[in-house]
């Protein structure tokens, strides 16, 4: 078991707000500057905003929602590599392992993994913060990391972030049933996140 948790990639959630606090760009580049393996997750910012506005306006169901917002994080993670050139984009959980074999890294979208997935909310109560809590369990038990525009406790738990809105609602259920190791990123964080994305592979297995 211990070999095989060396071998996962931390997964970071980069969320579509940073891009309008100004930090998107320095922060994909901490990424990029990476010498462990990472894959990350965009979050659907204004793109998923449209959603809700069109599901306001035409009164379509919240699994159709669902699916669109999945489709914004499509979008995001265009704007992702157009940023940064060593990002990739894949959206099947086999293809995060080609393309870090590559020496890239992976921007997974979650469309069609997650299409019909039974174990997650096909609804508002789930956003790119469970979205890659479960990623992190599909690639079984890996180490996740949500970047946020705002600092937090670093005691606070799961829950009590989901109800003060900081995270989604689906998030701890998903973090609790795969035994995630998870920690939030805000924006007094970036020093932090530096080290922990310099950390070689085997001192990163150890951490």
């Amino acid at each position: 078991m211990a070999e095989q948790r060396q071998a996962l990639p931390l997964v970071i959630k980069a969320g579509g707000s940073l891009a309008e606090t100004g930090r998107l760009a320095r922060l994909l580049s901490l990424i990029a500057a990476a010498k462990r393996p990472v894959v990350v997750v965009p979050g659907g910012g204004a793109f998923a905003d449209k959603v809700r506005e069109r599901q306001q306006a035409l009164g379509f169901d919240d699994a159709t929602a669902h699916r669109q917002a999945m489709r914004a994080m499509h979008q995001m993670a265009d704007v992702f590599v157009t940023l940064c050139d060593r990002l990739r984009v894949t959206d099947t959980v086999e293809g995060i392992g080609g393309v870090l074999r590559s020496g890239q890294i992976p921007v997974w979208v979650p469309l069609p993994t997650l299409d019909g997935d039974a174990s997650i909310p096909a609804d508002w109560s789930i956003t790119s913060d469970g979205i890659a809590a479960r990623l992190a369990e599909l690639l079984g038990g890996a180490p996740l990391v949500l970047l946020k525009s705002v600092d937090v406790d670093a005691n606070a738990s799961a829950q009590r972030l989901a109800e003060a809105g900081v995270i989604d609602t689906a998030f701890p259920g998903i973090a609790a049933r795969a035994g995630l190791d998870w920690r939030i990123f805000g924006a007094a964080s970036d020093a932090a996140l530096a080290a922990l994305l310099a950390e070689a592979p085997n001192d990163a297995a150890k951490s």
